[in-house]
Order: structure tokens, then C-alpha cells, then sequence
């Protein structure tokens, strides 16, 4: 019988790719999208992946939306928690109401994903959680305050739920992007870009396939001794 895995923020950038991937592989895939309606149907259009409209920010929704896919799809083996935001500034400039929405959608976000449906987890003694990080979470990065530590606190989960998880057959890992050629960075000017890329050692930005392949990989049955790791995917950028 086929895995069941859900996608935070599945239907669009490094999201969608990993979704597109996890289904590749077998997996019953839903993706979660919180307010792009049109993207999300051309999605499911493309790719025949079902996509569930909810915010992560919010408990009652994320845990709504999950029983309502355990319901359609199946019990939860694998999640991914990608859905992000950015709110960037410098920090003299940075509002409450910036910080407070970058933690309540990055940080926060995770607990909210994941918490609903770890009883589960446990009951059937599997799981596979896998946390997308980043960069900037292990390094810092000007104007990024909020998101820097929205995305080091999510390491600090996956190592905490690694060491609950371990008698359950339950992993949890992390994978820290560098930067990735989506959308949101193809859309800064080229000069920004090209400076970003003399950054990287390997003289490009990555692919979201890229960091797919690295949850495909820490999602398989066979990868039960992997936990509370971090995968650095940034083309030599930084090392921990």
C-alpha cells in the first residue's frame, strides 16, 4: 500500500518539485497552498497532485486540513514542512508585526504541521518529518532577522522531535537550501543574482529538484537511521 505524504506550501517553488517528486516515487502526495487559488488548480491539473487550501499559522486549520487528508488519502507517513514567508528588514526597521507573522508562519508553522498528526505517527510506530530550513537559518543574513531565526529554531525542532521520535521508528531531519533558481529569486535584478551566485563555490543557483531529491531520499523506509540531521544543499556557500 502506498505512503500518504503532505507538502506545506507543495504547489509552487521547491514546494511543488518536491511534491512532484515524492508522487514519482509512489507516495500519495497532497500539497498545501495558503491563499493561490489559480496556481494550486493549474497544479492539480498538471500533475494530478490534490492540493488543500489552509495557513500553517493557524492550529485549528492546519489540524482540520490534516484529518480531512488522512480521510481522503490516508494516514500521514511523511511530512514536509516547507511552507515559508518573508517579511525582510533591517532590524531598526523591522516591525512586530513582521516578526510576528515570519514566526507564526516558519516556526510556529511546524509545530502546527506536525503536532496533529504525530499521535498517529506513534500509534503505527512510523514517520518520516522533514523540515525545510535554510541557509540563513544556519548563518544569518542581514535584514533577515525574523526569518534567520524562524529557520535556526526549526533545527532546533527537528533535533528535539528526532530524539521523542527514535523509539517510534519516527525520523526527523532538516534541509537547509542555499539559493534556489524559484521564482522569487529569478525575480530579483541580475545584477543582485549574479552577485549571489559569485557567493557559491559551483557558480550557480541550485534547482528545486535538487533539494527534492534530498527529501525523497530522507522520506524512504529505508533511510531509519538518518535523524536529526541537517543536509546542506548551497553548492559549497557555507559549512557547518
Amino acid at each position: 500500500m502506498a505512503r500518504t505524504a503532505l507538502v506545506t506550501g507543495g504547489s509552487r517553488g521547491i514546494g511543488a518539485a518536491i511534491s512532484k517528486a515524492l508522487k514519482a516515487k509512489g507516495y500519495n502526495v497532497a500539497a498545501t497552498y495558503a491563499g493561490n487559488d489559480e496556481a494550486a488548480a493549474k497544479f492539480t491539473e498538471e500533475t494530478g497532485i490534490q492540493t488543500y487550501k489552509w495557513n500553517a499559522a493557524d492550529y485549528e486549520a492546519s489540524k482540520a486540513g490534516i484529518e480531512k487528508v488522512e480521510a481522503e488519502l490516508g494516514p500521514l507517513d511523511v511530512i514536509v514542512a516547507n511552507a515559508g514567508i518573508t517579511r525582510d528588514a533591517p532590524f531598526h526597521k523591522m516591525t512586530p508585526q513582521q516578526w510576528q507573522e515570519v514566526i507564526d508562519t516558519n516556526l510556529t508553522g511546524v509545530f502546527n504541521t506536525v503536532h496533529p498528526a504525530w499521535p498517529g505517527m506513534r500509534e503505527r510506530k512510523f514517520g518520516r518529518i522533514i523540515v525545510i530550513s535554510s541557509i540563513n537559518g544556519q548563518k544569518g543574513q542581514f535584514g533577515q532577522v525574523n526569518y534567520a531565526a524562524t529557520k535556526a529554531g526549526d533545527l532546533g525542532i527537528v533535533k528535539s522531535l528526532a530524539q521523542e521520535g527514535a523509539r517510534f521508528n519516527i525520523t526527523a531531519n532538516a534541509i537547509c537550501p542555499g539559493y534556489i533558481g524559484t521564482d522569487m529569486v529569478m525575480a530579483v535584478p541580475e545584477k543582485v543574482r549574479e552577485a549571489i551566485i559569485g557567493q557559491i563555490p559551483v557558480g550557480r543557483l541550485g534547482e528545486p529538484e535538487e533539494i527534492a531529491r534530498c527529501v525523497a531520499f530522507l522520506a524512504d523506509d529505508e533511510a531509519g537511521f538518518i535523524t536529526g540531521s541537517t543536509i546542506s544543499a548551497n553548492g559549497g556557500q557555507f559549512f557547518v
